[in-house]
């Protein structure tokens, strides 16, 4: 007898319709074909023992199983309990007929309990677009695929409870959230808030610019002046996440097993801030069946650096592209996936290997030749990539015992959705184009309009500093984030001059 039953198979945060044809005929030998990695193969041995544990019998017949498209791999535990349920359906235990209208996964313990998959929300949109009537899938990701309205999602525990369902013999309560609710009543909930932030009146400045104009940053000062804080207190000003954003970046997280239990909705920006001995793959992502990295993992909010120099150089040289293309693209030999990757990059690095070059109240131990070979840690054209440089002097001991702290977030962020107000009307008719920091020499000759006086003082700068081509566009951006953010449709010496401050590497020749 031959049965159909369907699961899905992700590409990058996408998922695909596998279908899973199960037929039982005389022999004894159990085969799974369709390009099943180990984990599908193995998968025998847990679902004999799942289904005999359930007090279900386990056909004595020769069972092939076909996962098509042959084409495309395989992999995982989430087809446990398809598999399962389908050798059941060809043995007349299930309802082949129920199982028509379902998407099933999930993965079988030997006792026939039910555990947790990754990608259940992209499972649960593609179903919905197929036209599927339900998902039944493990209990712990119910309210993550319940964000998908429209569409049956069924919390099961066992396979018990999924044959019993099909049968017709109990109902099983539809995992229902109200999505709107959930996301708006936790969306502008931080940790760090910058009123916790003493001083530092230049870096929050500074900070604000790079929010409101898209723009990266790096930090560069000695140890304990902040530059970690200051950085955490950044998705706080961000603006509001929009419910699409939210799915898309939810989507990122479930792909990559990274979504904690009981989370339907990420609602708050990710902050991501991977330790300095990260590998290249880790970072940008990848691996035999590729995975999301840090890079995409920070897509829609922060990807934090800390001690830049400190990272493998070659990981770092492969930040350059998704900085640039908001993507990173994986190719292997038999395919290639693809993962967004629009991150906002903060960087904090110390100005040397000792960290106290130039601090008045620490004496540096290092020698100049080695202050040059640890800035030279970082290439030139990953920090062309760089918005903003600013230095970050620590507090002395008055503003310390003061403890004054500094303007909430939440009116900064009001500041910030200003700007990036006008930028979305600016660039309504791009489609590849949201903010001033992603804006091209075109654009910046459309947009970027200064003043004589400006001009006069940018191209002294430009002369004196030795800018690049692309230095010199950094700072017209920066001017026109400014610019923005004090509601001037042009942009004068005022703008140039502060964009030109938060140049500090290129004033002092690095």
């Amino acid at each position: 007898m031959l049965v159909k039953t369907y699961a899905a198979s992700i590409n990058g945060i996408d998922a695909e319709l596998i279908t899973i044809e199960v037929n039982l005929s005389s022999g004894f030998r159990f085969s799974i074909v369709g390009l099943p990695d180990s984990a599908v193969k193995e998968s025998q041995d847990r679902i004999t023992t799942a289904i005999m544990n359930s007090d279900y019998p386990f056909p004595r017949k020769q069972i092939v199983i076909n996962l098509a498209p042959a084409y495309m791999r395989k992999e995982g535990t989430g087809y446990d309990l398809t598999l399962a349920v389908g050798i059941l359906a060809a043995s007349d235990v299930v309802s082949a007929e129920a199982l028509e209208g379902y998407i099933v996964m999930g993965e079988l313990s030997l006792d026939g309990s039910v555990r947790g998959i990754t990608a259940s929300l992209s499972i649960a949109i593609m179903a919905k677009h197929l036209g599927f009537k339900g998902f039944i899938l493990p209990k712990e990701n119910a309210k993550e695929a319940a964000v998908v309205s429209g569409l049956d999602i069924i919390g099961v525990e066992s396979l018990t409870e999924v044959v019993e369902f099909l049968n017709g013999n109990i109902q099983i309560e539809k995992t229902v959230i109200d999505t709107q609710e959930c996301f708006f009543s936790k969306r502008d909930i931080f940790e760090s808030d910058f009123k916790e932030v003493c001083g530092q009146e230049t870096a929050k400045r500074a900070i604000e610019i790079a929010v409101a104009g898209g723009h990266n940053l790096i930090m560069i000062g000695t140890p304990g002046s902040g530059k970690s804080m200051l950085a955490k207190c950044v998705p706080s000003i961000m603006p509001s996440f929009t419910l699409d954003e939210a799915l898309e970046t939810t989507k990122i997280h479930s792909v990559a097993g990274q979504l904690p239990k009981d989370t339907s909705l990420m609602t708050t920006r990710p902050f991501r801030s991977p330790h300095n001995n990260v590998s290249g793959v880790a970072l940008l992502g990848g691996g035999s069946y590729p995975k999301p990295g840090e890079i995409s993992l920070a897509h829609n909010g922060v990807l934090f650096l800390d001690e830049l120099p400190q990272y493998n150089r070659a990981a770092l040289e492969e930040l350059r592209q998704p900085l640039e293309d908001h993507k990173i693209s994986i190719s292997r030999a038999k395919f290639s996936a693809e993962f967004p990757s629009s991150f906002m990059l903060i960087a904090a690095m110390n100005p040397c290997p000792c960290g106290h070059y130039g601090d008045p109240n620490h004496e540096c131990t290092c020698s100049q030749i080695e202050v040059q070979k640890y800035m030279s840690r970082i290439s030139g054209p990953l920090m062309d990539r760089i918005d903003l440089q600013v230095k970050i002097s620590p507090l002395s001991h008055k503003e310390l015992l003061e403890n004054k702290g500094g303007e909430a977030s939440a009116n900064i962020r009001a500041r910030v959705e200003k700007a990036r107000k006008i930028q979305q009307e600016r660039f309504r008719d791009e489609k590849t184009i949201h903010c001033n920091g992603q804006m091209e020499k075109r654009h910046c000759d459309m947009y970027c309009k200064i003043s004589s006086e400006a001009e006069e003082l940018l191209e002294k700068a430009m002369k004196k500093l030795n800018f690049s081509a692309r230095g010199y566009f950094k700072v017209l951006k920066l001017a026109r984030t400014i610019a923005d953010l004090a509601d001037s449709v042009e942009i004068d010496s005022t703008h140039v001059k502060e964009a030109l401050s938060y140049r500090s590497l290129d004033r002092e020749n690095w």
